[in-house]
């Protein structure tokens, strides 16, 4: 089988879409009837790229550089999908492919749909988060003029899947007349294990791009009141990674005059993640929207009780009261009782970092890259 996969980012570049495409390709190493050609970017502006991932994997960088790391802009977005479609028509020329493997509907299923109108190929579109109309505020503006795309690129496609109920429900929204399973996000529970804490102070981590819909600015305002609750704590809070609202949290970090107790620790590189989970108490998730966050399964997996919004994944992982707490989006008031309950109640932490991990443990990526590859088989 030879997967030709298309995903406009990929470690260092982008989120949590990235981080799943790089385990699927480790697992993908593994099988020895399994051929993996990925197009994705390059930071250069005009070198194209390629990288042994393993004997059977190439990665193939097209140059976009993109500007920020995190997210790219409409351009490159345009400019990734138009270089990666002549990519793709080179590799055409040398390989014969089973089915193409769109990361999200725009623009990897855009052009895995342009790639069955030209060769005839099938494609799985598999939804990461953004490329659902209504997951992200900031593209309210853009999801009108997508929508018609999408609902042609996801008919086409021989396959649609989701990776949360939450996340299949907005997609039906969209579409409800095709069928789409769910695959959910996994995690590397060798790699992110629970650690021993020996420090004085007590430490809340947020793990995510410093974005509106990732809530930390509600996170701050909580925050803010548990050291007025509770003044003889020790309290420390971790904002790890970087994104546009950065400047506005720090500024709302002094209006509240929590500066000295919140860290801005910026980006920090996948290597380095599972120390930085060892070393906080708390994991908090405050996102208006998520598909299945990355960040909470890497949480769990290091047994840290978590404090997350109903959002997607969460009725997945999180059980209120057994394993985290769960509080309503913008809910600044229960955020704080949620944070103050664990604070106050060590046992009720382990306790609840214990169940974590237990639930962690069934969500392997060995897992997910073999129920992608059964259903790409029967397609």
């Amino acid at each position: 089988m030879r997967i030709l996969m298309l995903d406009n980012e990929f470690p260092p570049l982008g989120g949590g879409t990235g981080v799943v495409n790089y385990h699927l390709l480790q697992e993908f190493a593994g099988y020895p009837d399994v051929s993996v050609d990925l197009i994705t970017s390059s930071r250069s502006a005009k070198s194209y790229e390629t990288e042994q991932f393993a004997s059977r994997i190439m990665n193939y960088k097209v140059p976009v550089d993109n500007r920020n790391i995190h997210h790219s802009t409409n351009r490159e977005l345009i400019r990734y999908a138009w270089r990666g479609l002549r990519q793709c028509q080179k590799l055409f020329q040398e390989h014969t492919y089973n089915i193409s493997f769109a990361f999200a509907g725009v623009p990897a299923g855009v052009m895995s749909y342009t790639l069955k109108l030209r060769y005839g190929l099938p494609y799985l579109v598999s939804l990461q988060g953004p490329d659902v109309p209504g997951f992200e505020t900031r593209y309210r503006n853009l999801y009108p003029f997508l929508i018609p795309i999408l609902r042609q690129v996801w008919r086409q496609a021989a396959v649609v899947t989701a990776i949360s109920h939450e996340h299949q429900r907005l997609a039906y929204e969209t579409l409800d007349e095709i069928e789409i399973p769910i695959i959910y996000n996994g995690v590397d529970t060798e790699t992110f294990y629970p650690g021993i804490q020996n420090s004085e102070s007590i430490n809340i981590l947020c793990v995510g791009r410093l974005i509106e819909r990732k809530g930390q600015h509600h996170l701050l305002r909580a925050f803010a009141r548990l050291r007025q609750d509770l003044p003889d704590f020790n309290l420390q809070l971790t904002l790890a990674g970087t994104g546009d609202a950065e400047s506005a949290l720090k500024t709302l970090t002094e209006r509240l005059g929590v500066a000295e107790q919140v860290r801005f620790a910026g980006f920090i590189p996948r290597q380095t993640m599972p120390e930085i989970y060892r070393q906080a108490d708390i994991f908090v998730l405050p996102s208006r929207s998520e598909g299945m966050s990355i960040a909470l399964l890497e949480a769990m997996a290091s047994g840290l009780p978590v404090v997350v919004t109903d959002t997607g994944g969460t009725q997945e992982l999180v059980s209120h009261g057994e394993n985290g707490l769960v509080a309503g989006w913008a809910d600044v008031e229960r955020l704080a009782q949620a944070l103050k309950q664990l604070l106050q109640d060590k046992a009720l932490r382990e306790s609840m970092g214990i169940v974590g991990r237990n639930v962690a443990l069934r969500f392997s990526w060995a897992s997910v890259a073999r129920q992608y590859l059964d259903l790409i088989s029967i397609l």
